[in-house]
Formats: structure tokens, sequence, C-alpha cells
């Protein structure tokens, strides 16, 4: 274990809490006009899944967990679980849902992701920062509707609904981020 700043705490970070680990979902600092700067976070706990919010003073120490980070190729899905294979030794990873989270409709077969493991149970994952994905549904451009920042709503073949610009139609492949779906430009295909 090792301790760092409550401020230093990260999205994504596995913290050690009561004997039950924990990882973060969203960290906020907070630096008030007057006061004591404090540190925002939003925990979810690995065993069972629940959320839990709490306010740290940005000089508080917290146990940050080792994990160990491998890449890994996804496989399938089977149920609520996903099948990842690790490319060195070949060892198949089994991850559930709730680690996967909204995460999970990026995942294209082979697709190289990072797992993170804590006492050989995989506990955190990481795609790539983008992902292709196709444009099924998209609303026609509207007459007079030309202004360079003008977006319309899309539906994506993964599910996910976005804002793309007037100009994508439907049959379009274009690039998302993965932590939160939104466009970034069409795909180079």
């Amino acid at each position: 274990m090792v301790s760092v700043f409550a401020i230093n705490v990260r999205k994504g970070n596995v913290i050690e809490k009561d004997g039950k680990l924990y990882v973060v979902i969203k960290a906020e600092n907070i630096h008030p006009g007057k006061g004591t700067p404090v540190t925002q976070l939003e925990f979810r706990r690995i065993s069972d899944g629940v959320k839990v919010n709490e306010r740290f003073k940005t000089t508080d120490q917290l146990e940050k967990a080792f994990i160990d980070s491998r890449p890994h190729n996804y496989l399938y899905q089977d149920g609520d679980h996903f099948v990842f294979m690790d490319p060195k030794s070949f060892e198949q990873v089994t991850v559930s849902k709730d680690v996967m989270g909204e995460q999970a409709a990026y995942l294209t077969e082979n697709m190289e992701v990072s797992i993170g493991l804590h006492n050989g149970l995989p506990i955190e994952i990481e795609l790539p920062a983008r992902a292709v994905a196709e444009v099924v549904e998209t609303e026609p451009v509207m007459k007079g509707q030309t202004a360079s920042g003008s977006f319309k709503p899309a539906l994506l073949s993964n599910g996910v609904r976005t804002m793309v610009p007037t100009h994508i139609t439907p049959g379009a492949r274009i690039v998302v981020l993965t932590e939160d779906g939104s466009y970034v430009e069409r795909a180079k295909d």
C-alpha cells in the first residue's frame, strides 16, 4: 500500500479504506473562497458495487492499493461476464459486468485493453481512449442549420446515443471517446 494525499487521487485509482477496496469513479477538488480546500470523491466498493460519496481535506492521507495492470485482448461476452486473454501467457480472465460498467458498449473483438489485477482478481479495466462506431440512425439536417457548431442526436451501432455534427449521415463511421461517448471525428478508413 502507498499513502497519497487526497488531492492527488484521480478517477480510476483504487483506494483501500476500512479493509475494503474502492475504485474512484469521480474525483473533484473544491477550493472555496473561505475555508479549507476539500476533495470530493465518489467511490464504488469493488466487493459489492455500493457507491459511496465522501469529502476529505486535500491533505488527508489515503491508502492507494497496488494494482498490477497488464494488457489483455477481448474475446467474447458470456452472460454478465466478459472474457479476456493475456497475449503472453494465454491465460483467460473473466471480468464481471459491475467492473466493466458502461464501457462494455465500446468493446470489439480482439480490442486490446489494460486490466488491473489486485491479488489476481480483476478490479479495473481501461479501454483505449477512442473507438470507432457506425452511425445507425440520425435526424435529417434542418434547412438553415448550417452553423459550424451545430450538432444533432445520433444512435451508434453499439447502442450509445451521442451528438454528431450536422454533416454526419447514417452509415458513416465515426471516432468517439470511450470515456463519455462524445464525437471526435469521422473515421479515416
